[in-house]
């Protein structure tokens, strides 16, 4: 495949849309589910968005893995120091894998708290009082510590490369032609 300058247009936009998503996801989790009361009818809503938005977040990252390896892409955005340019590509991958990791545990915690008939099919049964008593919910949370982490090491060294390197980074991922 020859040279390209920026992502193909499909892997842009997964990349935005994600990235809103996982913010989202990331604050109803760590602020939202905690200012809302279990009896409060709202929180059965809230949690029912926050797996909707789970699952596009699974669609949306499984394509842009199998574009990621289907369609041409930037070279490597040296950084001008060799431990850097290592620590990117594990970033990344480490980033998938947090993102993965959090849908594979949201919905383990889903099934085993019986959600789907609470939140889906309005069975009126409560929701469990304590959420931590599934392991997988507990992984979830501390994952996804890691993953805000994750995302804060991205963008510092997306700014990095913008504003210190100059070298237009940003535009690799933006539209606009791809030579």
């Amino acid at each position: 495949m020859p040279p390209v300058s920026r992502y193909h247009p499909a892997i842009v936009t997964a990349h935005w849309v994600v990235a809103v998503l996982v913010l989202g996801a990331l604050f109803v989790g760590f602020v939202v589910f905690d200012a809302i009361p279990d009896a409060d009818p709202m929180k059965k809503t809230v949690i029912g968005l926050h797996i909707v938005g789970g699952l596009t977040i699974l669609v949306l990252m499984t394509l842009r893995l199998v574009l990621r390896f289907r369609t041409a892409r930037p070279p490597p955005a040296p950084t001008g120091n060799a431990l850097l340019d290592r620590i990117g590509p594990i970033t990344h991958w480490a980033l998938y894998l947090a993102v993965f990791v959090m849908v594979g545990t949201g919905i383990a915690t889903s099934l085993a708290a019986g959600l789907p008939a609470i939140i889906f099919m309005n069975s009126g049964a409560p929701l469990p009082k304590d959420f931590d008593m599934f392991v997988s919910c507990v992984i979830h949370g501390k994952v996804a510590w890691i993953l805000a982490g994750l995302i804060g090491l991205h963008f510092a060294a997306a700014l990095y490369h913008q504003f210190v390197r100059r070298d237009h980074l940003f535009r690799r991922m933006a539209f606009g032609p791809r030579s």
